[in-house]
């Protein structure tokens, strides 16, 4: 298991064109998820802010750290890092039993406490299934409203154009232009 299950952040819609705005109409999606120490926790947790949810399993964690770390950078430059909550949600459905679960569990603490962040596990597939049904093996992103509605969903690779979009999204969320013409290098996840 890799020892960058949370190099993250987390989400997706099975579609032709995988980056898509959610409907007008959608309601406000919640689930009941763990923390790496096993308390069940609600994502409706995080309403007040818009939410940047990113649901990986172990082998996709790196597969969008270019949008991670756009995002930090961003985030850092504009004064925004507070502006927006990010939950990091790993796939460990494969991992539900004695003793991989909490060699898995171990893994994620781990990576919580290097980047600072809470990593919240899935154990049930519960983020595959519906309203969710975000694909179990890669890098999906979502956004949601401060109220919990899905305004972006992506699952795969995002390339510039990709991120581009969700930055537009983000950017109405906040009220603010989060478009930038280039990304200086940094060392965040």
């Amino acid at each position: 298991m890799t020892a960058r299950l949370a190099g993250l952040v987390v989400v997706a819609l099975l579609a032709t064109r995988p980056a898509l705005a959610a409907s007008p109409e959608a309601g406000p999606m919640d689930a009941s998820l763990w923390d790496s120490r096993g308390k069940e926790v609600a994502l409706s947790k995080w309403r007040g802010k818009p939410v940047i949810l990113f649901y990986e399993d172990r082998h996709s964690t790196t597969l969008n750290s270019a949008l991670k770390e756009a995002l930090f950078n961003r985030g850092q430059q504009m004064g925004l890092l507070d502006a927006a909550f990010v939950v990091a949600v790993a796939n460990l459905e494969s991992f539900d039993f004695f003793p991989a679960r909490d060699i898995a569990l171990s893994h994620v603490r781990d990576e919580e406490k290097k980047w600072n962040l809470p990593i919240l596990v899935d154990l049930k597939g519960t983020m595959s299934g519906p309203p969710w049904n975000l694909p179990k093996k890669t890098s999906s992103v979502m956004l949601l409203t401060p109220e919990g509605k899905p305004v972006f969903r992506y699952s795969g690779r995002m390339d510039r154009e990709d991120m581009d979009d969700f930055f537009m999204q983000l950017g109405r969320l906040l009220g603010r232009d989060m478009a930038m013409p280039s990304e200086p290098s940094g060392a965040h996840p």
